[in-house]
């Protein structure tokens, strides 16, 4: 008898090449912009930090550390049934994310060349770092017989339109978490080396300092631009942006808490931490964040983690899908009262935080 756990099955567009994720609110997103605005921009309040930002792009630190060593040379048959299938989502989504940063940076590069030469080559130099991650991570998803066809993905996936303030809001936060989810995995694998269960985690250490230095480009940007965090409008969407990435990753990482499990991690704990470091680091830019150390908070996210299985629940099930309707219709407004709940907590001033430490 075949074992159907032992080798989870996945859609391909063709042998070995995986037909990609369903677009959900809690996948990652692919964005564009106004290009125009974005090259008028004035960089002159924040210039000399965008000039050294920039420096550091050109060295490329990490020009040599994305190569696959001995450690990839074997058979990863040993990670099988619903880790496998864990893992490789895992790898299907962090190649995603890559490649979207990839995509817009690169054509933030091309539009920007001749009008605003110095943002142009930060985003060129940007690209170039996001392709190499979403290069090897594509080549680790090979290690377990699938890969992406990113050209596939490019042309197929669908776009948000994000004025330049929110691309600057949405990826300073990607990049920032990115970082904070990254070198705490590899701090925990470096003391406990018995739960790496494949080599990809030796990279990260290297690979969380390209993330950092990414959303160190996008602080100095807002700064070049002050009348993004200066008003009550900036506090507004700093709290909505903040708490969308928040409540996102806590939603996605709870459903796959056994992808977690299997590197010796706990999935609620591991996420509390990223998102206490992501909060205190946005406080360098943001004029408001949010207060994560209230219960009240993962009360509510907790809420939410409880509908979403329902919900699932019900699209599994044989319920026409009219009916289905109906039966997540209250759901889906516990979600929304949830997150506007969450969205009314009182926030916390940053200006109140200037030279504590934190």
């Amino acid at each position: 008898m075949v074992d159907s756990l032992k080798k989870p099955g996945f859609e391909e567009i063709r042998p070995g090449v995986k037909v990609p994720a369903k677009e959900t609110l809690l996948t990652p997103r692919f964005y564009t912009t106004d290009f125009e605005e974005m090259a008028r921009m004035d960089l002159s309040p924040n210039e000399d930090e965008l000039l050294a930002i920039l420096e550091e792009f050109r060295v490329d630190y990490n020009r040599h550390h994305f190569v696959r060593d001995a450690e990839f040379e074997q058979s990863w048959e040993h990670i099988d049934g619903e880790t496998r299938q864990l893992f490789v989502e895992f790898l299907e989504r962090s190649c995603t994310a890559e490649f979207s940063g990839f995509l817009l940076y690169k054509e933030l590069g091309r539009r920007l060349k001749d009008k605003n030469p110095l943002l142009a080559e930060c985003f060129t130099l940007m690209s170039r770092d996001e392709a190499r991650h979403a290069g090897f991570l594509n080549k680790a998803m090979s290690d377990f017989n699938l890969s992406l066809d990113l050209g596939f993905l490019t042309k197929n996936h669908k776009y948000t339109f994000f004025k330049p303030k929110f691309i600057f809001y949405a990826t300073y936060l990607s990049e920032k978490i990115g970082y904070w989810r990254y070198i705490t995995i590899y701090r925990h694998l470096e003391k406990h080396p018995e739960d790496r269960i494949y080599p990809i985690f030796r990279f990260f250490e290297n690979w969380c300092q390209d993330e950092n230095r990414h959303g160190d480009f996008f602080d100095a940007i807002m700064k070049a631009q002050p009348q993004f965090l200066n008003d009550w409008k900036a506090k507004l969407w700093s709290r909505f942006f903040l708490l969308s990435v928040f409540a996102t990753m806590y939603l996605n990482d709870i459903q796959r808490a056994d992808f977690y499990a299997s590197l010796g991690l706990d999935a609620r704990e591991y996420d509390k931490y990223v998102i206490e470091k992501t909060n205190e680091t946005a406080a360098r830019v943001f004029p408001v964040i949010l207060d994560v150390d209230k219960a009240e908070f993962y009360d509510r996210l907790e809420i939410c983690v409880k509908n979403n299985e329902k919900l699932g629940a019900i699209t599994s099930s044989n319920t026409p899908k009219f009916l289905q309707f109906f039966q997540k219709l209250p759901l889906y407004v516990s979600n929304g009262w949830q997150f506007l709940r969450l969205y009314l907590m009182k926030p916390i001033e940053t200006a109140s935080l200037q030279g504590v430490a934190r």
